[in-house]
């Protein structure tokens, strides 16, 4: 291990480096725990959004179930090479989903 103290990423704002600077190992810990399981979550986010946003939306239908928004569509979803109907709505910055029913291979 080198005696010398690691050189922060370039894009790293200076306000940030100079917290890290002042701060004391358990903190340090503590942070990158944090960074590491923030990172996971937005990509999760990004990668849902993503995928609502390549997914196949059918026309609104005229009956909705009592718990999805009437701004829901029918989306198709491929899961282990069968398709499905989901309700699927933004609440939010989320994107939510609702089973609705399997998708006739007839149709």
């Amino acid at each position: 291990m080198s005696y010398e103290p690691p050189h922060p990423p370039a894009n790293l704002p200076t306000e940030i480096v100079n917290m890290l600077n002042e701060s004391d190992p358990e903190q340090l810990r503590d942070v990158a725990t944090y960074t590491e399981a923030l990172a996971k979550h937005k990509e999760r986010e990004a990668h849902l959004k993503e995928s609502a946003d390549q997914e196949e939306v059918e026309e609104q239908p005229d009956e909705l179930p009592d718990d999805v928004p009437a701004k829901a569509t029918i989306t198709i979803k491929e899961i282990n090479d069968n398709r499905y109907y989901y309700w699927q709505w933004r609440d939010g910055d989320q994107v939510k989903s609702k089973y609705k029913s399997p998708v006739n291979p007839d149709e």
